[in-house]
C-alpha cells in the first residue's frame, strides 16, 4: 500500500479537495479510551432498565442485571475496509432464590464510515457478532472456564441483536456529531467558512485519511474561488505518528481564504496618517489651495485584485494588491492622490482550541506607485517617504484586528485540539494536533 495518499476524488472532476485529515491509529485509540465510560453508561441504561411487568401473578422471579462494567473497549484499524470494537462487558445477575452469577457480554463488531445521499458521513455497522459466557456462579466451588449460556432468562433479557443494531452509539462519535464536521463556521461577521467532505474516508496502515473541499461564504452566498492548478493530495505522514491528528491543508486553501476575505470587504481598511493638508502642502505645493482648513489625511485603502499566498519551507507569504485613496476631510471625504500599494509579509501560524489564528507577522516589501493625482506629480521618492511609515504599520494591525476570532479548523462537536504543531512545507501546511474530549461533554 502506498503511503502517499491521494485525496484527489475523479468522480467529480469540478470537486477537488484542498485539505483533509488523517485520524491515526493513536486517535483511534483515544477515542475508544473517551468512549468507554460512554459506553458504560449507555449498555447500563439499556440493560438495567427494569423489565416490563410480567402479566402473570405466578410466574416465577425474573433474573435481573444488577451491574454493568464495559472491561475492554479498544478500536482497531482495518486497512482498506474500516475500524474493528471490540468490546467486553462484565454483567451481574440475580435471581430468586437469591444467587448472583456473573456472565461476560463480548461484542466484535466491523464499522465505517459511508456518504450518505444528501453528502453527510455517517457510521455504519457491517458486521456484528455478540456472545454471552457465564463467567461464575456463587453455586459453584471451582472457577472453571467461561462457557457459554444457552437458552436462559438472561439470554432473552440482554437482546444482543439490538445492541448490535445500535452498536455505533456506544462510540463518543454519533452521526449527529459527524454531521458538525460540515456546519458552517464563521471568520468575519459577513463570512464563513464550510469544510464539505467529498466522498467517504480511505483506511490505510496511516489512519483513516478524509479530503475535504472549502468553501466560503460572503453574506450567506457561496462565492466563486480560482480552481487550483494542481489537485490537492495528502502528503506523506511519519510512518508511525504519535498524534492523534494529522490536518493539511494547500497553499490554495489560504489563497482561497483570503480571496474570500477580499470578496467580504474585510480587507478594506481606511488607515489614520500623522499627516495634516497643512504639512502635506510643505511638501506638495498644489494640496494648498484644496484645503482651507488643516486636516488630518486619511488613506482609505481597498483590494484592487484578489491577494495570493505562497508557501515555501518554514515560510508563508501573503501578497496583497491595494489601492489606496489618500485624502482628507470629516464630513465629505476628498481624495487628491490614488496611490497602488503592493504588500508582501510574512504569515504567522498557531492553533487554539479549534481554531487557526492567522496574523500579518512582518512586512518584508511594499510597492507604492502612482496612480492618479489631483495635485500634479509626486515622485515615488516623496510617495514612499510621506505613506510608507504609516502603510507598514496600519495594514498589518488593521488586518490583524479582522484576522484576530481566527478561522475554525475542521473538527467533530465536543473535541478540541491540544499538543499542536505547525509545520509549514512546500506548497502545504501540516498540523499534527491530539484530541481532547472537553469535559461539558462528559
Amino acid at each position: 500500500l502506498s503511503i502517499l495518499l491521494s485525496l484527489l476524488v475523479p468522480a467529480h472532476t469540478t470537486r477537488s479537495p484542498d485539505c483533509g485529515g488523517i485520524l491515526t491509529p493513536s486517535g483511534l485509540r483515544y477515542l475508544a479510551e473517551v468512549s468507554k465510560p460512554h459506553a458504560e453508561s449507555v449498555l447500563r441504561q439499556d440493560l438495567m432498565a427494569p423489565p416490563a411487568p410480567d402479566p402473570s401473578p405466578i410466574s416465577p422471579s425474573r433474573n435481573q442485571i444488577i451491574s454493568v462494567k464495559v472491561d475492554k473497549f479498544s478500536l482497531t484499524l482495518i486497512p482498506d475496509t474500516g475500524m474493528r470494537l471490540s468490546i467486553e462487558v462484565d454483567l451481574g445477575i440475580t435471581s430468586a432464590p437469591p444467587t448472583t452469577k456473573e456472565m461476560r457480554l463480548s461484542i466484535l463488531a466491523d464499522l465505517h464510515v459511508e456518504m450518505n445521499p444528501e453528502g453527510n458521513l455517517e457510521l455504519v455497522t457491517s458486521d456484528c457478532k455478540p456472545t454471552l459466557e457465564e463467567v461464575q456462579s456463587t453455586e459453584e466451588t471451582d472457577r472453571s472456564a467461561p462457557h457459554k449460556s444457552s437458552g436462559s432468562d438472561v439470554d432473552k433479557q440482554i437482546n444482543v441483536e439490538k445492541i448490535c443494531l445500535e452498536v455505533s452509539k456506544l462510540l463518543l462519535l454519533p452521526n449527529e456529531r459527524l454531521m458538525s464536521l460540515a456546519a458552517p463556521f464563521p471568520i468575519t461577521p459577513s463570512c464563513q467558512v464550510q469544510y464539505l467532505p467529498l466522498a467517504a474516508p480511505m483506511y490505510s496502515e496511516q489512519g483513516i485519511i478524509i479530503s475535504l473541499q472549502t468553501t466560503f461564504q460572503v453574506a450567506g452566498t457561496v462565492i466563486p474561488l480560482p480552481v487550483s492548478p494542481v489537485p490537492f493530495s495528502m502528503p506523506e505522514p511519519a510512518s508511525s505518528s504519535p498524534s492523534h491528528l494529522i490536518l493539511a491543508f494547500s497553499e490554495h486553501f489560504y489563497t482561497s481564504l483570503f480571496s474570500a476575505l477580499e470578496q467580504s470587504g474585510a480587507l478594506n481598511v481606511s488607515l489614520l496618517s500623522s499627516l495634516t493638508t497643512a504639512t502635506l502642502a510643505e511638501r506638495i505645493t498644489q494640496m494648498g489651495s484644496l484645503f482651507q482648513e488643516d486636516l488630518p489625511v486619511v488613506l482609505q485603502a481597498v483590494t484592487r485584485s484578489s491577494p495570493h499566498v505562497a508557501l515555501e519551507e518554514d515560510k508563508a507569504i501573503v501578497k496583497l494588491f491595494l489601492t489606496a485613496q489618500i485624502g482628507a476631510g470629516s464630513s465629505l471625504f476628498q481624495s487628491f492622490l490614488s496611490v497602488n500599494v503592493d504588500v508582501t509579509a510574512r504569515l504567522h501560524l498557531s492553533v487554539t482550541d479549534t481554531r487557526m489564528i492567522i496574523s500579518v507577522a512582518a512586512v518584508e516589501d511594499i510597492e507604492l506607485s502612482l496612480a492618479s493625482s489631483d495635485v500634479g506629480p509626486v515622485l515615488a521618492a516623496l510617495l514612499e517617504e510621506l505613506f510608507l511609515p504609516t502603510i507598514r504599520e496600519e495594514v498589518p494591525a488593521q488586518i490583524n484586528v479582522v484576522l484576530r476570532q481566527g478561522v475554525f479548523l475542521p473538527h467533530i462537536a465536543s473535541f478540541t485540539y491540544t499538543d499542536v504543531n505547525i509545520t509549514i512545507h512546500k506548497d502545504y501546511v501540516l498540523i499534527p494536533c491530539n484530541l481532547q474530549l472537553e469535559a461539558r461533554a462528559g
